[in-house]
């Protein structure tokens, strides 16, 4: 039904959230940074792509300096912290945010002075505000918190910004890349959005306050991202557009489970390799987990 290639991230992600969230993949004491939270005050880019394609470039060329790491998870950091350098918050092209996080990669000055280097074509002495030192930078920062092995990935994420939340949703996110590198910044959003909310317990109509319900978690992933949908997962999915095919869905992309098509019961979105984030059902939580159920129906693309 869905794409199965399962690469380092998604098993990562998978593995960490059947346990409850990433607590039991953390714990590594790393060189890192204590964490910004990424830039403030200035909205995340909701037109093009999730990542520009200079900006991709970049990071497949730093992930390349430390074999086993993946460039998605250096886009996705990049994504959150700047919007890949687009953002026009304290911090981003030039001086600092309110918790002294410097450049595109937010960088504290401690770290950067550690960890900086001259990327190829960057500025010298490195710069934390240029773009390709501070990829490359990170790059550098990540492999030695042990980003390039599956079993300290999560760790070494922890480590460049120490919250649960940020790691869930990078790891979310370079999943998604990893499975389409030209992923809208619209779906980038919704995904985001549910990626923070996993952990939340179900509730039986839920639009946020107190939980959600499988409809419930998708119209406020997609309301995060600008774009509005009905209530109720039957008309989540009359409202399509449909997905021609059931092996061409994509990140974002909005899967429905029921008896037929007429009798929708059930929405999750679609993360990559395979996976989805939902709202299960009572006495769960939001998680992520296989998308391939026997009762699919079919699939849209919203926006």
């Amino acid at each position: 039904m869905v794409k199965a290639v399962v690469g380092v991230v998604a098993g990562c992600v998978v593995f960490a959230v059947l346990l409850g969230g990433c607590v039991a993949a953390l714990g590594g004491a790393g060189d890192g940074q204590t964490g910004s939270g990424g830039p403030t005050g200035s909205p995340i880019h909701q037109a093009g792509p999730a990542v520009p394609s200079a900006w991709e470039l970049l990071d497949r060329g730093a992930a390349a300096t430390c074999p086993g790491l993946g460039w998605s998870v250096l886009a996705a950091i990049g994504r959150v912290e700047s919007d890949s350098g687009r953002s026009s918050a304290p911090g981003v092209a030039n001086g600092a945010n309110g918790a002294g996080a410097e450049g595109p990669m937010q960088f504290e000055p401690a770290t950067f002075a550690r960890y900086g280097v001259v990327g190829p074509g960057g500025v010298d002495p490195p710069s934390p505000y240029d773009p390709v030192d501070a990829i490359y930078s990170g790059a550098k920062l990540l492999c030695a918190d042990g980003a390039a092995q599956p079993s300290t990935l999560f760790s070494a994420i922890d480590d460049y910004n120490h919250s649960l939340g940020y790691v869930e949703t990078v790891a979310v996110l370079a999943q998604a890349l990893s499975s389409d590198p030209s992923m809208s910044a619209n779906v980038a959003s919704a995904l985001a959005f549910a990626a923070r909310q996993l952990g939340t317990p179900y509730l039986w109509g839920g639009t946020g306050k107190g939980g959600y319900d499988c409809s419930g978690l998708v119209k406020a992933a997609y309301r995060a991202a600008g774009i509005g949908l009905p209530r109720v997962a039957q008309d989540q999915f009359d409202a399509g557009p449909r997905v021609d095919g059931d092996g061409d869905v994509e990140p974002g992309d909005l899967l429905f489970y029921g008896t037929s098509t007429g009798s929708v019961e059930h929405v999750g979105i679609y993360v990559g390799a395979g996976e989805m984030i939902d709202a299960p059902h009572t006495g769960t939580v939001v998680r992520e987990e296989p998308g391939k159920w026997n009762d699919f129906v079919g699939a849209t693309r919203p926006g």
